[in-house]
């Protein structure tokens, strides 16, 4: 069955339940759809996280980090401008 929820020893046993169960199993079947659609597009790849703070950077990544090309690591704002006041000049990541 497309709902998943119940299981038939042959087509003949499904034959017969189907008027009973066409109803729930459409139903159930919207459901498993919506889970799928709203479980997609959640995930950010691993490079959209600050390396010192691990938060994620904010959107647009261009806007809210910095490029560092000594470790090629993006890091966000936050970390860049508190490592620049405790006079760190160089890249906080590499310290």
């Amino acid at each position: 069955t497309a709902c998943r929820l119940v299981k038939y020893c042959g087509v003949d046993c499904q034959k017969v339940h189907r008027k009973q169960h066409k109803n729930l199993c459409k139903q159930r079947v919207a459901e498993l759809e919506d889970e799928l659609l709203y479980s997609q597009g959640h995930e950010r790849p691993e490079g959209d996280f600050c390396p010192i703070c691990t938060l994620p950077i904010p959107l647009p990544m261009e806007k809210h980090s910095v490029f560092m090309t000594c470790c090629l690591k993006q890091i966000c704002r936050g970390c860049h401008v508190a490592a620049l006041k405790r006079g760190m000049f160089d890249c906080a990541f590499c310290r």
